[in-house]
């Protein structure tokens, strides 16, 4: 995002929008706009039918979008992080995560949003399940039941991806630090030269 963008808004005093200030405005809306509309037409939908399999189609429909978009687009534009899971031949699953290189950085506004985004959403069918239960419509159970399982795999992957991805930095900067040549190796070096002069006092 240039400079000129947001210079408009600043003359007329007033704060660039969030899209504005995203790297990413097309990927941070559809972040959010198929898990609204699976929430909203989940809470409005009997204002317009009765028919609770048009409601649950359309409602799964969306989660499924949803679910594709933050797994494999918005998590890798908005925070640089990308998960997969594979199945082994003896029948146990590997889960793989990728991450961006360190050295570039993430826009603060697309971070915010996406991890907000990201734990919001089962959050709300949270609330929408235990209404459920205690006003006895538990066929409406379904629908939250396949949206807390859509929303939390993205969660427990991206979770536990960013926690891979931040023990691979720490690891690769101490190790650079202490171990590697030139000035990333500048640890390593002013210990071996200390070393290096103790030993030629002593002896």
């Amino acid at each position: 995002m240039g400079v000129n963008q947001l210079e408009p808004d600043l003359e007329a005093g007033n704060p660039p929008s969030l899209l504005k200030q995203s790297s990413h405005p097309a990927c941070l809306i559809f972040h959010f706009l198929f898990r609204i509309g699976a929430i909203c037409t989940y809470f409005f939908g009997t204002w317009f039918t009765d028919n609770f399999v048009l409601i649950f189609v359309l409602c799964v429909l969306m989660l499924v979008f949803d679910f594709w978009t933050v797994k494999n687009v918005s998590g890798r534009l908005l925070v640089g992080l990308r998960w997969w899971s594979e199945n082994k031949e003896d029948g146990t699953t590997t889960w793989l995560f990728e991450s961006r290189d360190p050295s570039r950085p993430l826009n603060p506004v697309d971070s915010r949003l996406f991890w907000t985004g990201l734990y919001a959403a089962p959050a709300v069918w949270v609330v929408f399940g235990i209404l459920c239960i205690l006003t006895f419509k538990l066929k409406w159970l379904l629908i939250v039941a396949v949206a807390l399982a859509l929303n939390f795999a993205n969660v427990i992957g991206y979770t536990q991806c960013d926690k891979d991805a931040k023990q691979k930095w720490a690891t690769g900067f101490a190790s650079n630090m202490l171990g590697g040549s030139g000035a990333t190796g500048l640890v390593g070096g002013l210990m071996s030269r200390g070393i290096t002069r103790m030993a030629g006092s002593m002896f």
